[in-house]
Order: structure tokens, then sequence, then C-alpha cells
């Protein structure tokens, strides 16, 4: 059967609520996705599901729907009908599964490191090889952030270090950093799912004796050789004297999250205590890197 999908721009306070408006108009599904590789988590019973802050909610309606009548619905109730954001897209009649499956493949970051979900055959066998499946609590690293922070570990000698990895999400950076043969990794994140999604990804890949994870009212007091914080411009310039609190004297640290337009400002901010590398870019967004010496 062919499909047409409707996506609505939302944020996180909207996103549920434009979930319901699709569903009212005859929606057979709906779905969220986020701008910025940023995992959500199935939520613990009698928690609510955290959205991120720029969300798209996809609407999956039959073809022979009317999608004039139902955007002008929508148009109608939505805050601000001249300006909502919507796009409308055929979808073929397809195995969509399959479809879904065939659209990851193993990603390659740096000279040495493969991401790889489970069905696909690892390209290297004798590559460092990070075994880790698409799903509810995923960052694909096909995301620029993550693309440049994996890129970054990959170019490090790792070899007995000791690694924070400061939001952790899914844990794939942690996972590339115990590949890449870190001694410890230490991952921090504010949502406890994605602890627990770090954990379980971290047993697939036969690491979790190496990962030591915590909410941030937990966080040990240590400094690391090397610090990667792949979250967002606000966080990584508030919570920077955090941050630097971990990075040892001449270790090193890694930020991402960040738009180009931003980059100057953080690189500024966090060379108050690093003699800071050049920003690197990857489509609009930014890596910034740097040794401690202060």
């Amino acid at each position: 059967m062919p499909w047409i999908q409707l996506r609505l721009a939302a944020n996180e306070e909207t996103a549920e609520k434009y979930s319901d408006w699709l569903m009212a108009c005859g929606s057979q599904a709906v779905t969220f996705i986020d701008a910025q590789d940023t995992p959500i988590y199935e939520p613990l019973p009698g928690d609510e599901v955290v959205y991120w802050n720029n969300t798209v909610v996809m609407g999956l309606f039959d073809a022979s729907h009317d999608m004039d009548k139902a955007i002008a619905y929508l148009k109608s109730i939505h805050p601000d009908k001249d300006g909502m954001k919507y796009k409308l897209e055929q979808l073929e009649d397809k195995d969509w599964e399959r479809e879904w499956m065939d659209n990851f493949h193993p990603m390659k970051f740096g000279e040495r490191l493969w991401v790889c979900p489970s069905w696909r055959d690892v390209p290297d066998a004798d590559a460092v090889n990070v075994m880790l499946d698409p799903g509810l609590a995923f960052g694909t690293g096909t995301h620029p952030t993550t693309a440049l922070c994996l890129t970054w570990l990959d170019s490090l000698d790792l070899t007995d270090k000791v690694v924070v990895d400061f939001g952790c999400g899914s844990g794939i950076l942690s996972l590339a950093a115990l590949k890449l043969g870190a001694k410890k990794v230490i991952g921090i994140d504010i949502d406890p799912q994605a602890l627990q999604a770090s954990l379980a990804n971290a047993q697939r890949n036969g690491v979790e004796d190496r990962l030591e994870l915590f909410l941030p009212k937990d966080q040990p007091t240590l400094q690391a050789d090397v610090v990667v914080a792949n979250i967002l411009a606000g966080p990584l310039r508030e919570l920077a004297p955090v941050i630097m609190n971990y990075v040892a004297q001449n270790g090193l640290v890694a930020l991402s999250g960040i738009l180009e337009e931003q980059g100057s400002e953080l690189q500024g901010i966090y060379g108050q205590w690093c003699t800071m590398d050049p920003i690197t870019v990857q489509e609009e967004w930014v890596r910034l890197s740097g040794v401690r010496n202060k």
C-alpha cells in the first residue's frame, strides 16, 4: 500500500501535542526524529518522555487520505497558522523493515574505527569495530557532531588512558574509546535511560568491565587524560568549569554539538584553560579541541 508522510516541525514542548493532532487527522502512525542525532529513551514507569529541542513529528497516512483537509485542520489549530512548517512526502510501497535495515551500513571514522550494525558483515576484521544497532537509544554516528568526535578519538593513542565521556547518551563515544584502547571510561549523563543504554551497548561489545556510568549528582571527582563532550553550546558554555575540572594537566579535550556560528565564542571560553586547535568544521557543525595548560 502506498503512503503519504506529513512532517511537522516541533520542539520538546509541542511534540506530544502535535502527535495528538496528527492522530486526530487520521494518521495511522506517528514517529519522532531529531535534527541533531540525539537519542530519545523509553521512559521509566511513571516518567514522562523527554523530547529533543528540535523535533520533527511525522504522521503516516493512507495515500487515499484527504491531505488538503488534514493540513487545513492543522493550520486552524496551530499557534502560527501562516508559519506552520510542514512537508508532505509520497512514500513508495515497500518492505519498510527491510528498507530501514538497508539504510544502515558500517561507517568508518578516521583510519581504524568502524561502527557496524549487527546484521551487516564487518568490513575489516582487523579494524577497531564497534557493534551498535540503531534503535530507540542510539546516536548513529551519521550526524556531523558524532562523526567529528569519533574521528578525533580515532586520531589519538588511547592506550591505557582514562577517558571521560560527558553526556554519554547511547555510549557510542565511550565504546569507541574503549575499543581504541582506553583503560577506563567514565560516562556521565543526566538521563538514567542513557546510562542503561550505554551499559547495554557496552555489554554487547564486551567492554562493560571498563565502563563506569554516573548521573551528575553521583559523578566522581577525578582528572582524566582525555575528555569528550558532545552536547550543545548552551551546556558547554554553562558547564565549562565542570568539564575542565575533569581534564588533567596536559590532558586533551574535545567539544561538539556546536553550530559554526557558536564556535568562536566557545573557543574563547575554553581557551582560558587550553591551547586550542583550529576549529574543525563539518557541514554546519564544529568540533573544538585543545590541550589543557592552565
